[in-house]
């Protein structure tokens, strides 16, 4: 274990290059920083950083920079995230109010976390498999055409044309409707299958084709929507940071194309808040960068996750304060949608 003394210069090296970009002496940092000691003692501190692997010398006569494992170490004895000031938690409640619908929901928080923290911002949608069913709506279309309308707890909105085997009545579709809202609604969708099986039995037989057709769509639905979507936003701030990658930013730009890559990143992460820095990333497009993330939801489950990509060389407590901050208020317009 590092000494509290020696954690204090990891620390400031680590601000100190997060800061001006430069390689960080110690000349600098007793100048910078109020260590309590004289330089010899912070560059024999250094050399013990150096030794155990948390600093690194880029050039000779240069001085110092943070490894991953000194960011590690870093933000693993943070005291805690940088708090987003009145005016930017007015901004991020004003403009994720605005929203219409689910789809504006995401496409705002990706523009305002990308904006916040001048990273990649990536937003995923709620999952339908951590849903509940907050409404089925069934409208008439034809005589034998129906518009099925599902509606997730989360603003989700699905709709399918169904095409029936014979005539429905418009009471006999209403039946329908409340019957299946009377099962279905506040349960998850993976139960959903079980708790309609034996619907189309309680209905006349002239209507149970129909029911059965209707229900069908349904599950298909569930099924069809079980495929995770994201939306990724703030690719452009990446140039800010070019000299942050070692031979080029090509490997990273891939990366970030491949949503499968990122839904698995975003897969491995906890519900919490986590941090994923440099090596710990397991594709090697993103080994340069660090994958700050937490998870959302309209109650106490997460129901997807949202956070930002940028180089190691980051603002940790200030990028984990805004994604904090941003999963709390798109929680919150969930649970009031």
């Amino acid at each position: 274990m590092l000494s509290e003394r020696r954690l204090e210069v990891l620390r400031a090296i680590v601000q100190d290059y997060v800061g001006t970009e430069e390689p960080v002496g110690s000349k600098a940092l007793t100048e910078r920083h109020r260590l309590g000691v004289s330089p010899a003692t912070v560059r024999n501190d250094m050399a013990v950083l150096e030794d155990e692997g948390f600093i690194a010398q880029p050039h000779t006569s240069a001085g110092r920079i943070p490894t991953d494992k000194g960011y590690r170490l870093f933000v693993d004895r943070l005291a805690g995230v940088k708090p987003l000031s009145a005016p930017e938690r007015r901004a991020i409640q004003n403009f994720l109010d605005s929203a219409v619908d689910l789809d504006d929901v995401v496409g705002r928080t990706v523009r305002l976390l990308a904006q916040l923290t001048r990273q990649v911002a990536v937003v995923q949608y709620p999952s339908l498999t951590r849903s509940t069913v907050r409404h089925v709506e069934l409208l008439p279309l034809a005589p034998a055409r129906v518009m099925l309308v599902l509606i997730t707890d989360t603003g989700r909105v699905e709709q399918r044309v169904v095409d029936c085997p014979a005539p429905i009545s418009d009471d006999s579709l209403a039946d329908l409707r409340a019957r299946l809202n009377s099962r279905v609604v506040g349960r998850r969708f993976a139960d959903v299958p079980q708790l309609v099986q034996d619907l189309p039995e309680s209905f006349e037989q002239e209507d149970r084709g129909t029911v059965s057709t209707v229900l069908a769509t349904l599950l298909e639905t569930l099924v069809e929507e079980t495929e995770e979507r994201l939306m990724i936003g703030g690719t452009s701030n990446l140039t800010r940071f070019v000299h942050d990658f070692p031979l080029t930013i090509r490997p990273v730009l891939e990366a970030l194309e491949e949503q499968v890559v990122l839904l698995k990143l975003l897969g491995e992460q906890d519900s919490g808040m986590t941090v994923r820095i440099g090596h710990e990333n397991a594709h090697e497009g993103l080994n340069s960068t660090s994958v700050v993330a937490v998870g959302y939801g309209s109650g106490d489950e997460a129901v997807a996750k949202l956070g930002v990509v940028g180089p190691t060389r980051m603002d940790y407590p200030g990028t984990m304060g805004a994604v904090r901050a941003v999963a709390r208020y798109v929680g919150q317009i969930l649970a009031e949608s």
